[in-house]
């Protein structure tokens, strides 16, 4: 499994309020959740820039600073995440809860505070999640993250723990 895209890079403390508002929970569809992704966020609020969802394109890579997804435990933020197009969150730490969320639903996520550093902003990043190495095409810098463990590789590519136990269940 490989992922490929332009970054989009924010910094520390991004919370699940960030991710996506409370006042967009009232909803379970994933579209709807995703068009409100990074609604909130001071940083492209201040920058004057247009909606995150509307910026990002299919296979695009978040890139963060430190406990990315802290806050509440919500499973609405990855998902909002991953219906965007985002194909990677890469972050030098993430909140526990967030991380495990992200992999019951089938988004890579990858610790590499080095990877980071080098990362900026419109970059184009390519993940190997076999190997864990995470290339900046733009820098020509490579990074080694933990890969993913064989079988969390399985969740992730059959779309999340829920999407795995049901083919199991369906053999």
């Amino acid at each position: 499994m490989n992922a490929k895209g332009k970054v989009f890079k924010y910094g520390s403390d991004i919370d699940t309020d960030v991710i996506i508002p409370a006042r967009y929970l009232n909803t379970s569809d994933a579209k709807e959740l995703a068009s409100h992704c990074m609604e909130d966020s001071k940083q492209d609020i201040n920058a004057g820039l247009t909606p995150f969802s509307t910026r990002v394109k299919e296979g695009d890579i978040l890139v963060a600073e430190k406990n990315f997804g802290c806050g509440s435990s919500r499973e609405h933020a990855p998902l909002a995440i991953k219906t965007c197009g985002v194909s990677c969150v890469i972050a030098k730490t993430f909140a526990r809860i967030f991380y495990r969320n992200s992999i019951n639903i089938g988004l890579p996520i990858m610790e590499c505070p080095a990877a980071v550093d080098d990362i900026k902003a419109g970059d184009i990043v390519s993940v190997n999640f076999d190997t864990g190495v995470i290339t900046n095409e733009t820098s020509g810098h490579s990074f080694q993250a933990a890969p993913f463990p064989p079988f969390m590789q399985n969740i992730i590519a059959k779309g999340g723990l829920v999407n795995k136990i049901k083919g199991e269940l369906n053999k």
